[in-house]
């Protein structure tokens, strides 16, 4: 990580680069005590100390003991900034339409230098089998939303020593196979590369060239068929997001899928 130390006569910028600096020393998976957090900013302890203190006091974090996490103002803040995305708005309703003729957990994402970030989950009955929730952040090269959006862009920030599963992609011959497949497709796929005993099938939004991000459908690999019958309504979706975000929700959201769900025989699990 780089070191970034502020002199004492700071500017109120400076300030809010320290602040930001301290803030993005949590990754959201475990809470940091005062000395990791000096050692992963770089900044002098006491002003750390004074910092974080602060931060407690306006609910940007929360302590417990010796310990420091994320606290309940950033939560509310990226779940506004979340619900007043254009993406989120154009995709929410198509969302909650593709879960309903497929059954199966949804999903919608964006890249984020070389890994993924859920932005929305749809699936609730399957929360024990498929452990994911907002805010996930997943290497890229490992899920189906990722390679569709890899797939599509020129992005070449992967770093393949970070693996989810024993299928994940470990190099970049055979990340450009996969990607190459998914182009011809028009759907990435996933075969427990993200989440052992998990199936995904996603596309990604947007102009050829120009994704945006992507949305999947997941579930038991061994109840569903990563092929054309989950492929079709998940691309449909994709589009109609995307038609959703050009033109508004009457133009880009109208038809139901349950036709498409129908025509593709895709079963609740999606099983032959």
């Amino acid at each position: 990580m780089t070191t970034t130390v502020v002199n004492r006569g700071e500017t109120p910028i400076a300030a809010i680069d320290r602040m930001s600096l301290v803030l993005d020393a949590f990754d959201g998976k475990t809470p940091l005590t005062m000395v990791q957090i000096v050692h992963r900013t770089g900044l002098p302890r006491s002003s750390v100390h004074r910092m974080l203190e602060r931060l407690v006091h306006l609910r940007w974090l929360r302590r417990e003991g010796f310990d420091y996490e994320l606290g309940t103002r950033l939560v509310e803040l990226g779940s506004l900034a979340l619900h007043q995305g254009r993406i989120h708005q154009a995709a929410l309703p198509l969302l909650r339409s593709l879960q309903r003729a497929t059954g199966l957990v949804v999903h919608l994402a964006v890249l984020d230098g070389s890994d993924v970030i859920c932005l929305e989950r749809i699936g609730d009955h399957l929360t024990d089998l498929v452990h994911t929730s907002v805010g996930n952040r997943v290497p890229a090269h490992c899920t189906a939303l990722g390679k569709a959006i890899l797939a599509e862009s020129d992005c070449t920030e992967v770093d393949f020593s970070r693996r989810q599963t024993r299928f994940s992609i470990t190099g970049a011959q055979q990340l450009a196979v996969e990607l190459a497949k998914t182009r011809e497709r028009g759907v990435a796929f996933d075969r427990e590369e993200s989440l052992l005993g998990i199936g995904c099938v996603a596309a990604a939004i947007g102009l050829p060239g120009q994704p945006l991000a992507a949305v999947s459908v997941c579930g038991p690999i061994d109840r569903i068929t990563l092929d054309q019958r989950l492929a079709a309504p998940v691309r449909i979706t994709a589009s109609r997001i995307w038609r959703n975000m050009e033109f508004g929700p009457h133009q880009g959201g109208s038809r139901s899928l349950q036709a498409v769900h129908r025509r593709s025989s895709v079963s609740r699990w999606a099983t032959p």
